[in-house]
């Protein structure tokens, strides 16, 4: 059977190296083309240095507009601008990683409608989706943490939430707070209550709890090591922790890449791979939710790998299972 041909448009960022690397092992898949303004004509391999001995593949500064499938790696409000000046093929299927659809209000553009892909929750609508929006990093991992408890209408009061980010969550462009001699055995806190993926969180709530009317207080940090997500979420829950370990795994029974654990979690557990570990306690009437993810596997390339698998009917799992760096 025909490989799929696909393309990637702006080739030289941490996302678009995982998803490089993904495609390249990727049965399915056949990458086209790299597209870089900065590094055309330049080896991936010059940028990406893990991929030495994997391609040979060069940066192009030209489009093919018959691919498949079109992976954009753009920076926030840059994909709207390119689909602005590129038309693609009618049969031409779109993941864009950046956050420029994925709100309802932004979900249409020029006749193409953008679905939300995040699989625990939209599996069926990515499967006849032609465009996908492939959710944020933290939103992943919270969404991934609070989804079974809206879905069953038990979100009572204020969410609060804290969670630590790693060093490629800021991307590849320098600046004071991603020098390592700021990063180096440090920790810090940025965009209190105002993350910009704060939109899609309370967006989902309200898709699965309409009258939920209160908070989701988030206070995001910075760590001091290159990636990963570990977050910590509390709220009022009157059940019992039994009972909130049995809600959370019905709902992720069919779940490919998220697990419900019954031993606490750590961060070690996920980096390198697609899945999303979460653990419940309890402690009076406060439930706690841990959830860690790898921010550029299942919070961003992973992820979006996923959703190429589900588009196509491929098993879901293709391409992505991968092994933990636990030492």
């Amino acid at each position: 059977m025909k490989k799929l041909e696909v393309g990637i448009i702006g080739g030289a960022g941490y996302t678009a190296g995982e998803l490089i690397r993904l495609l390249l092992n990727h049965p399915e898949t056949n990458i086209n083309f790299v597209y870089s303004t900065s590094n055309a004509g330049n080896k991936l391999y010059k940028v990406h240095q893990d991929l030495i001995g994997s391609t040979k593949i060069v940066f192009s500064s030209e489009i093919n507009k018959n691919v498949d499938v079109l992976f954009l790696c753009l920076g926030h409000g840059n994909s709207k601008a390119f689909l602005e000046k590129n038309s693609f093929s009618a049969h031409t299927k779109i993941i864009d990683l950046s956050n420029d659809f994925r709100l309802t209000e932004n979900k249409n553009f020029e006749g193409k409608e953008f679905v939300y892909g995040l699989p625990e929750l939209q599996k069926e609508a990515i499967k006849s989706a032609k465009y996908i929006a492939n959710p944020g990093c933290f939103a992943t991992a919270l969404q991934l943490a609070i989804l079974p408890l809206a879905a069953n209408k038990l979100l009572e009061k204020d969410i609060h939430i804290n969670a630590v980010t790693g060093a490629t969550g800021a991307g590849t462009s320098l600046s004071a707070t991603t020098h390592f001699t700021f990063r180096d055995n440090n920790f810090s806190h940025y965009k209190a209550f105002t993350h910009q993926h704060l939109g899609e969180i309370n967006q989902t709530i309200h898709q699965l709890q309409n009258d939920y009317n209160n908070d989701v207080i988030f206070i995001p940090n910075r760590g001091n090591f290159s990636r990963g997500i570990f977050a910590t979420v509390y709220t009022k829950y009157d059940g019992s922790v039994e009972d909130a370990k049995k809600i959370y795994k019905t709902f992720y029974k069919d779940a490919a890449f998220t697990f419900v654990s019954d031993d606490e979690i750590h961060m070690k557990q996920v980096v390198n791979t697609n899945k999303c570990l979460i653990h419940l306690t309890k402690h009076n009437h406060k439930l706690l939710i841990t959830s860690t993810i790898d921010n550029l596997l299942k919070g961003a390339s992973g992820q979006a790998i996923q959703n190429l698998n589900i588009l196509f009917g491929f098993e879901e799992t293709t391409g992505i299972n991968l092994k933990a760096n636990y030492f």
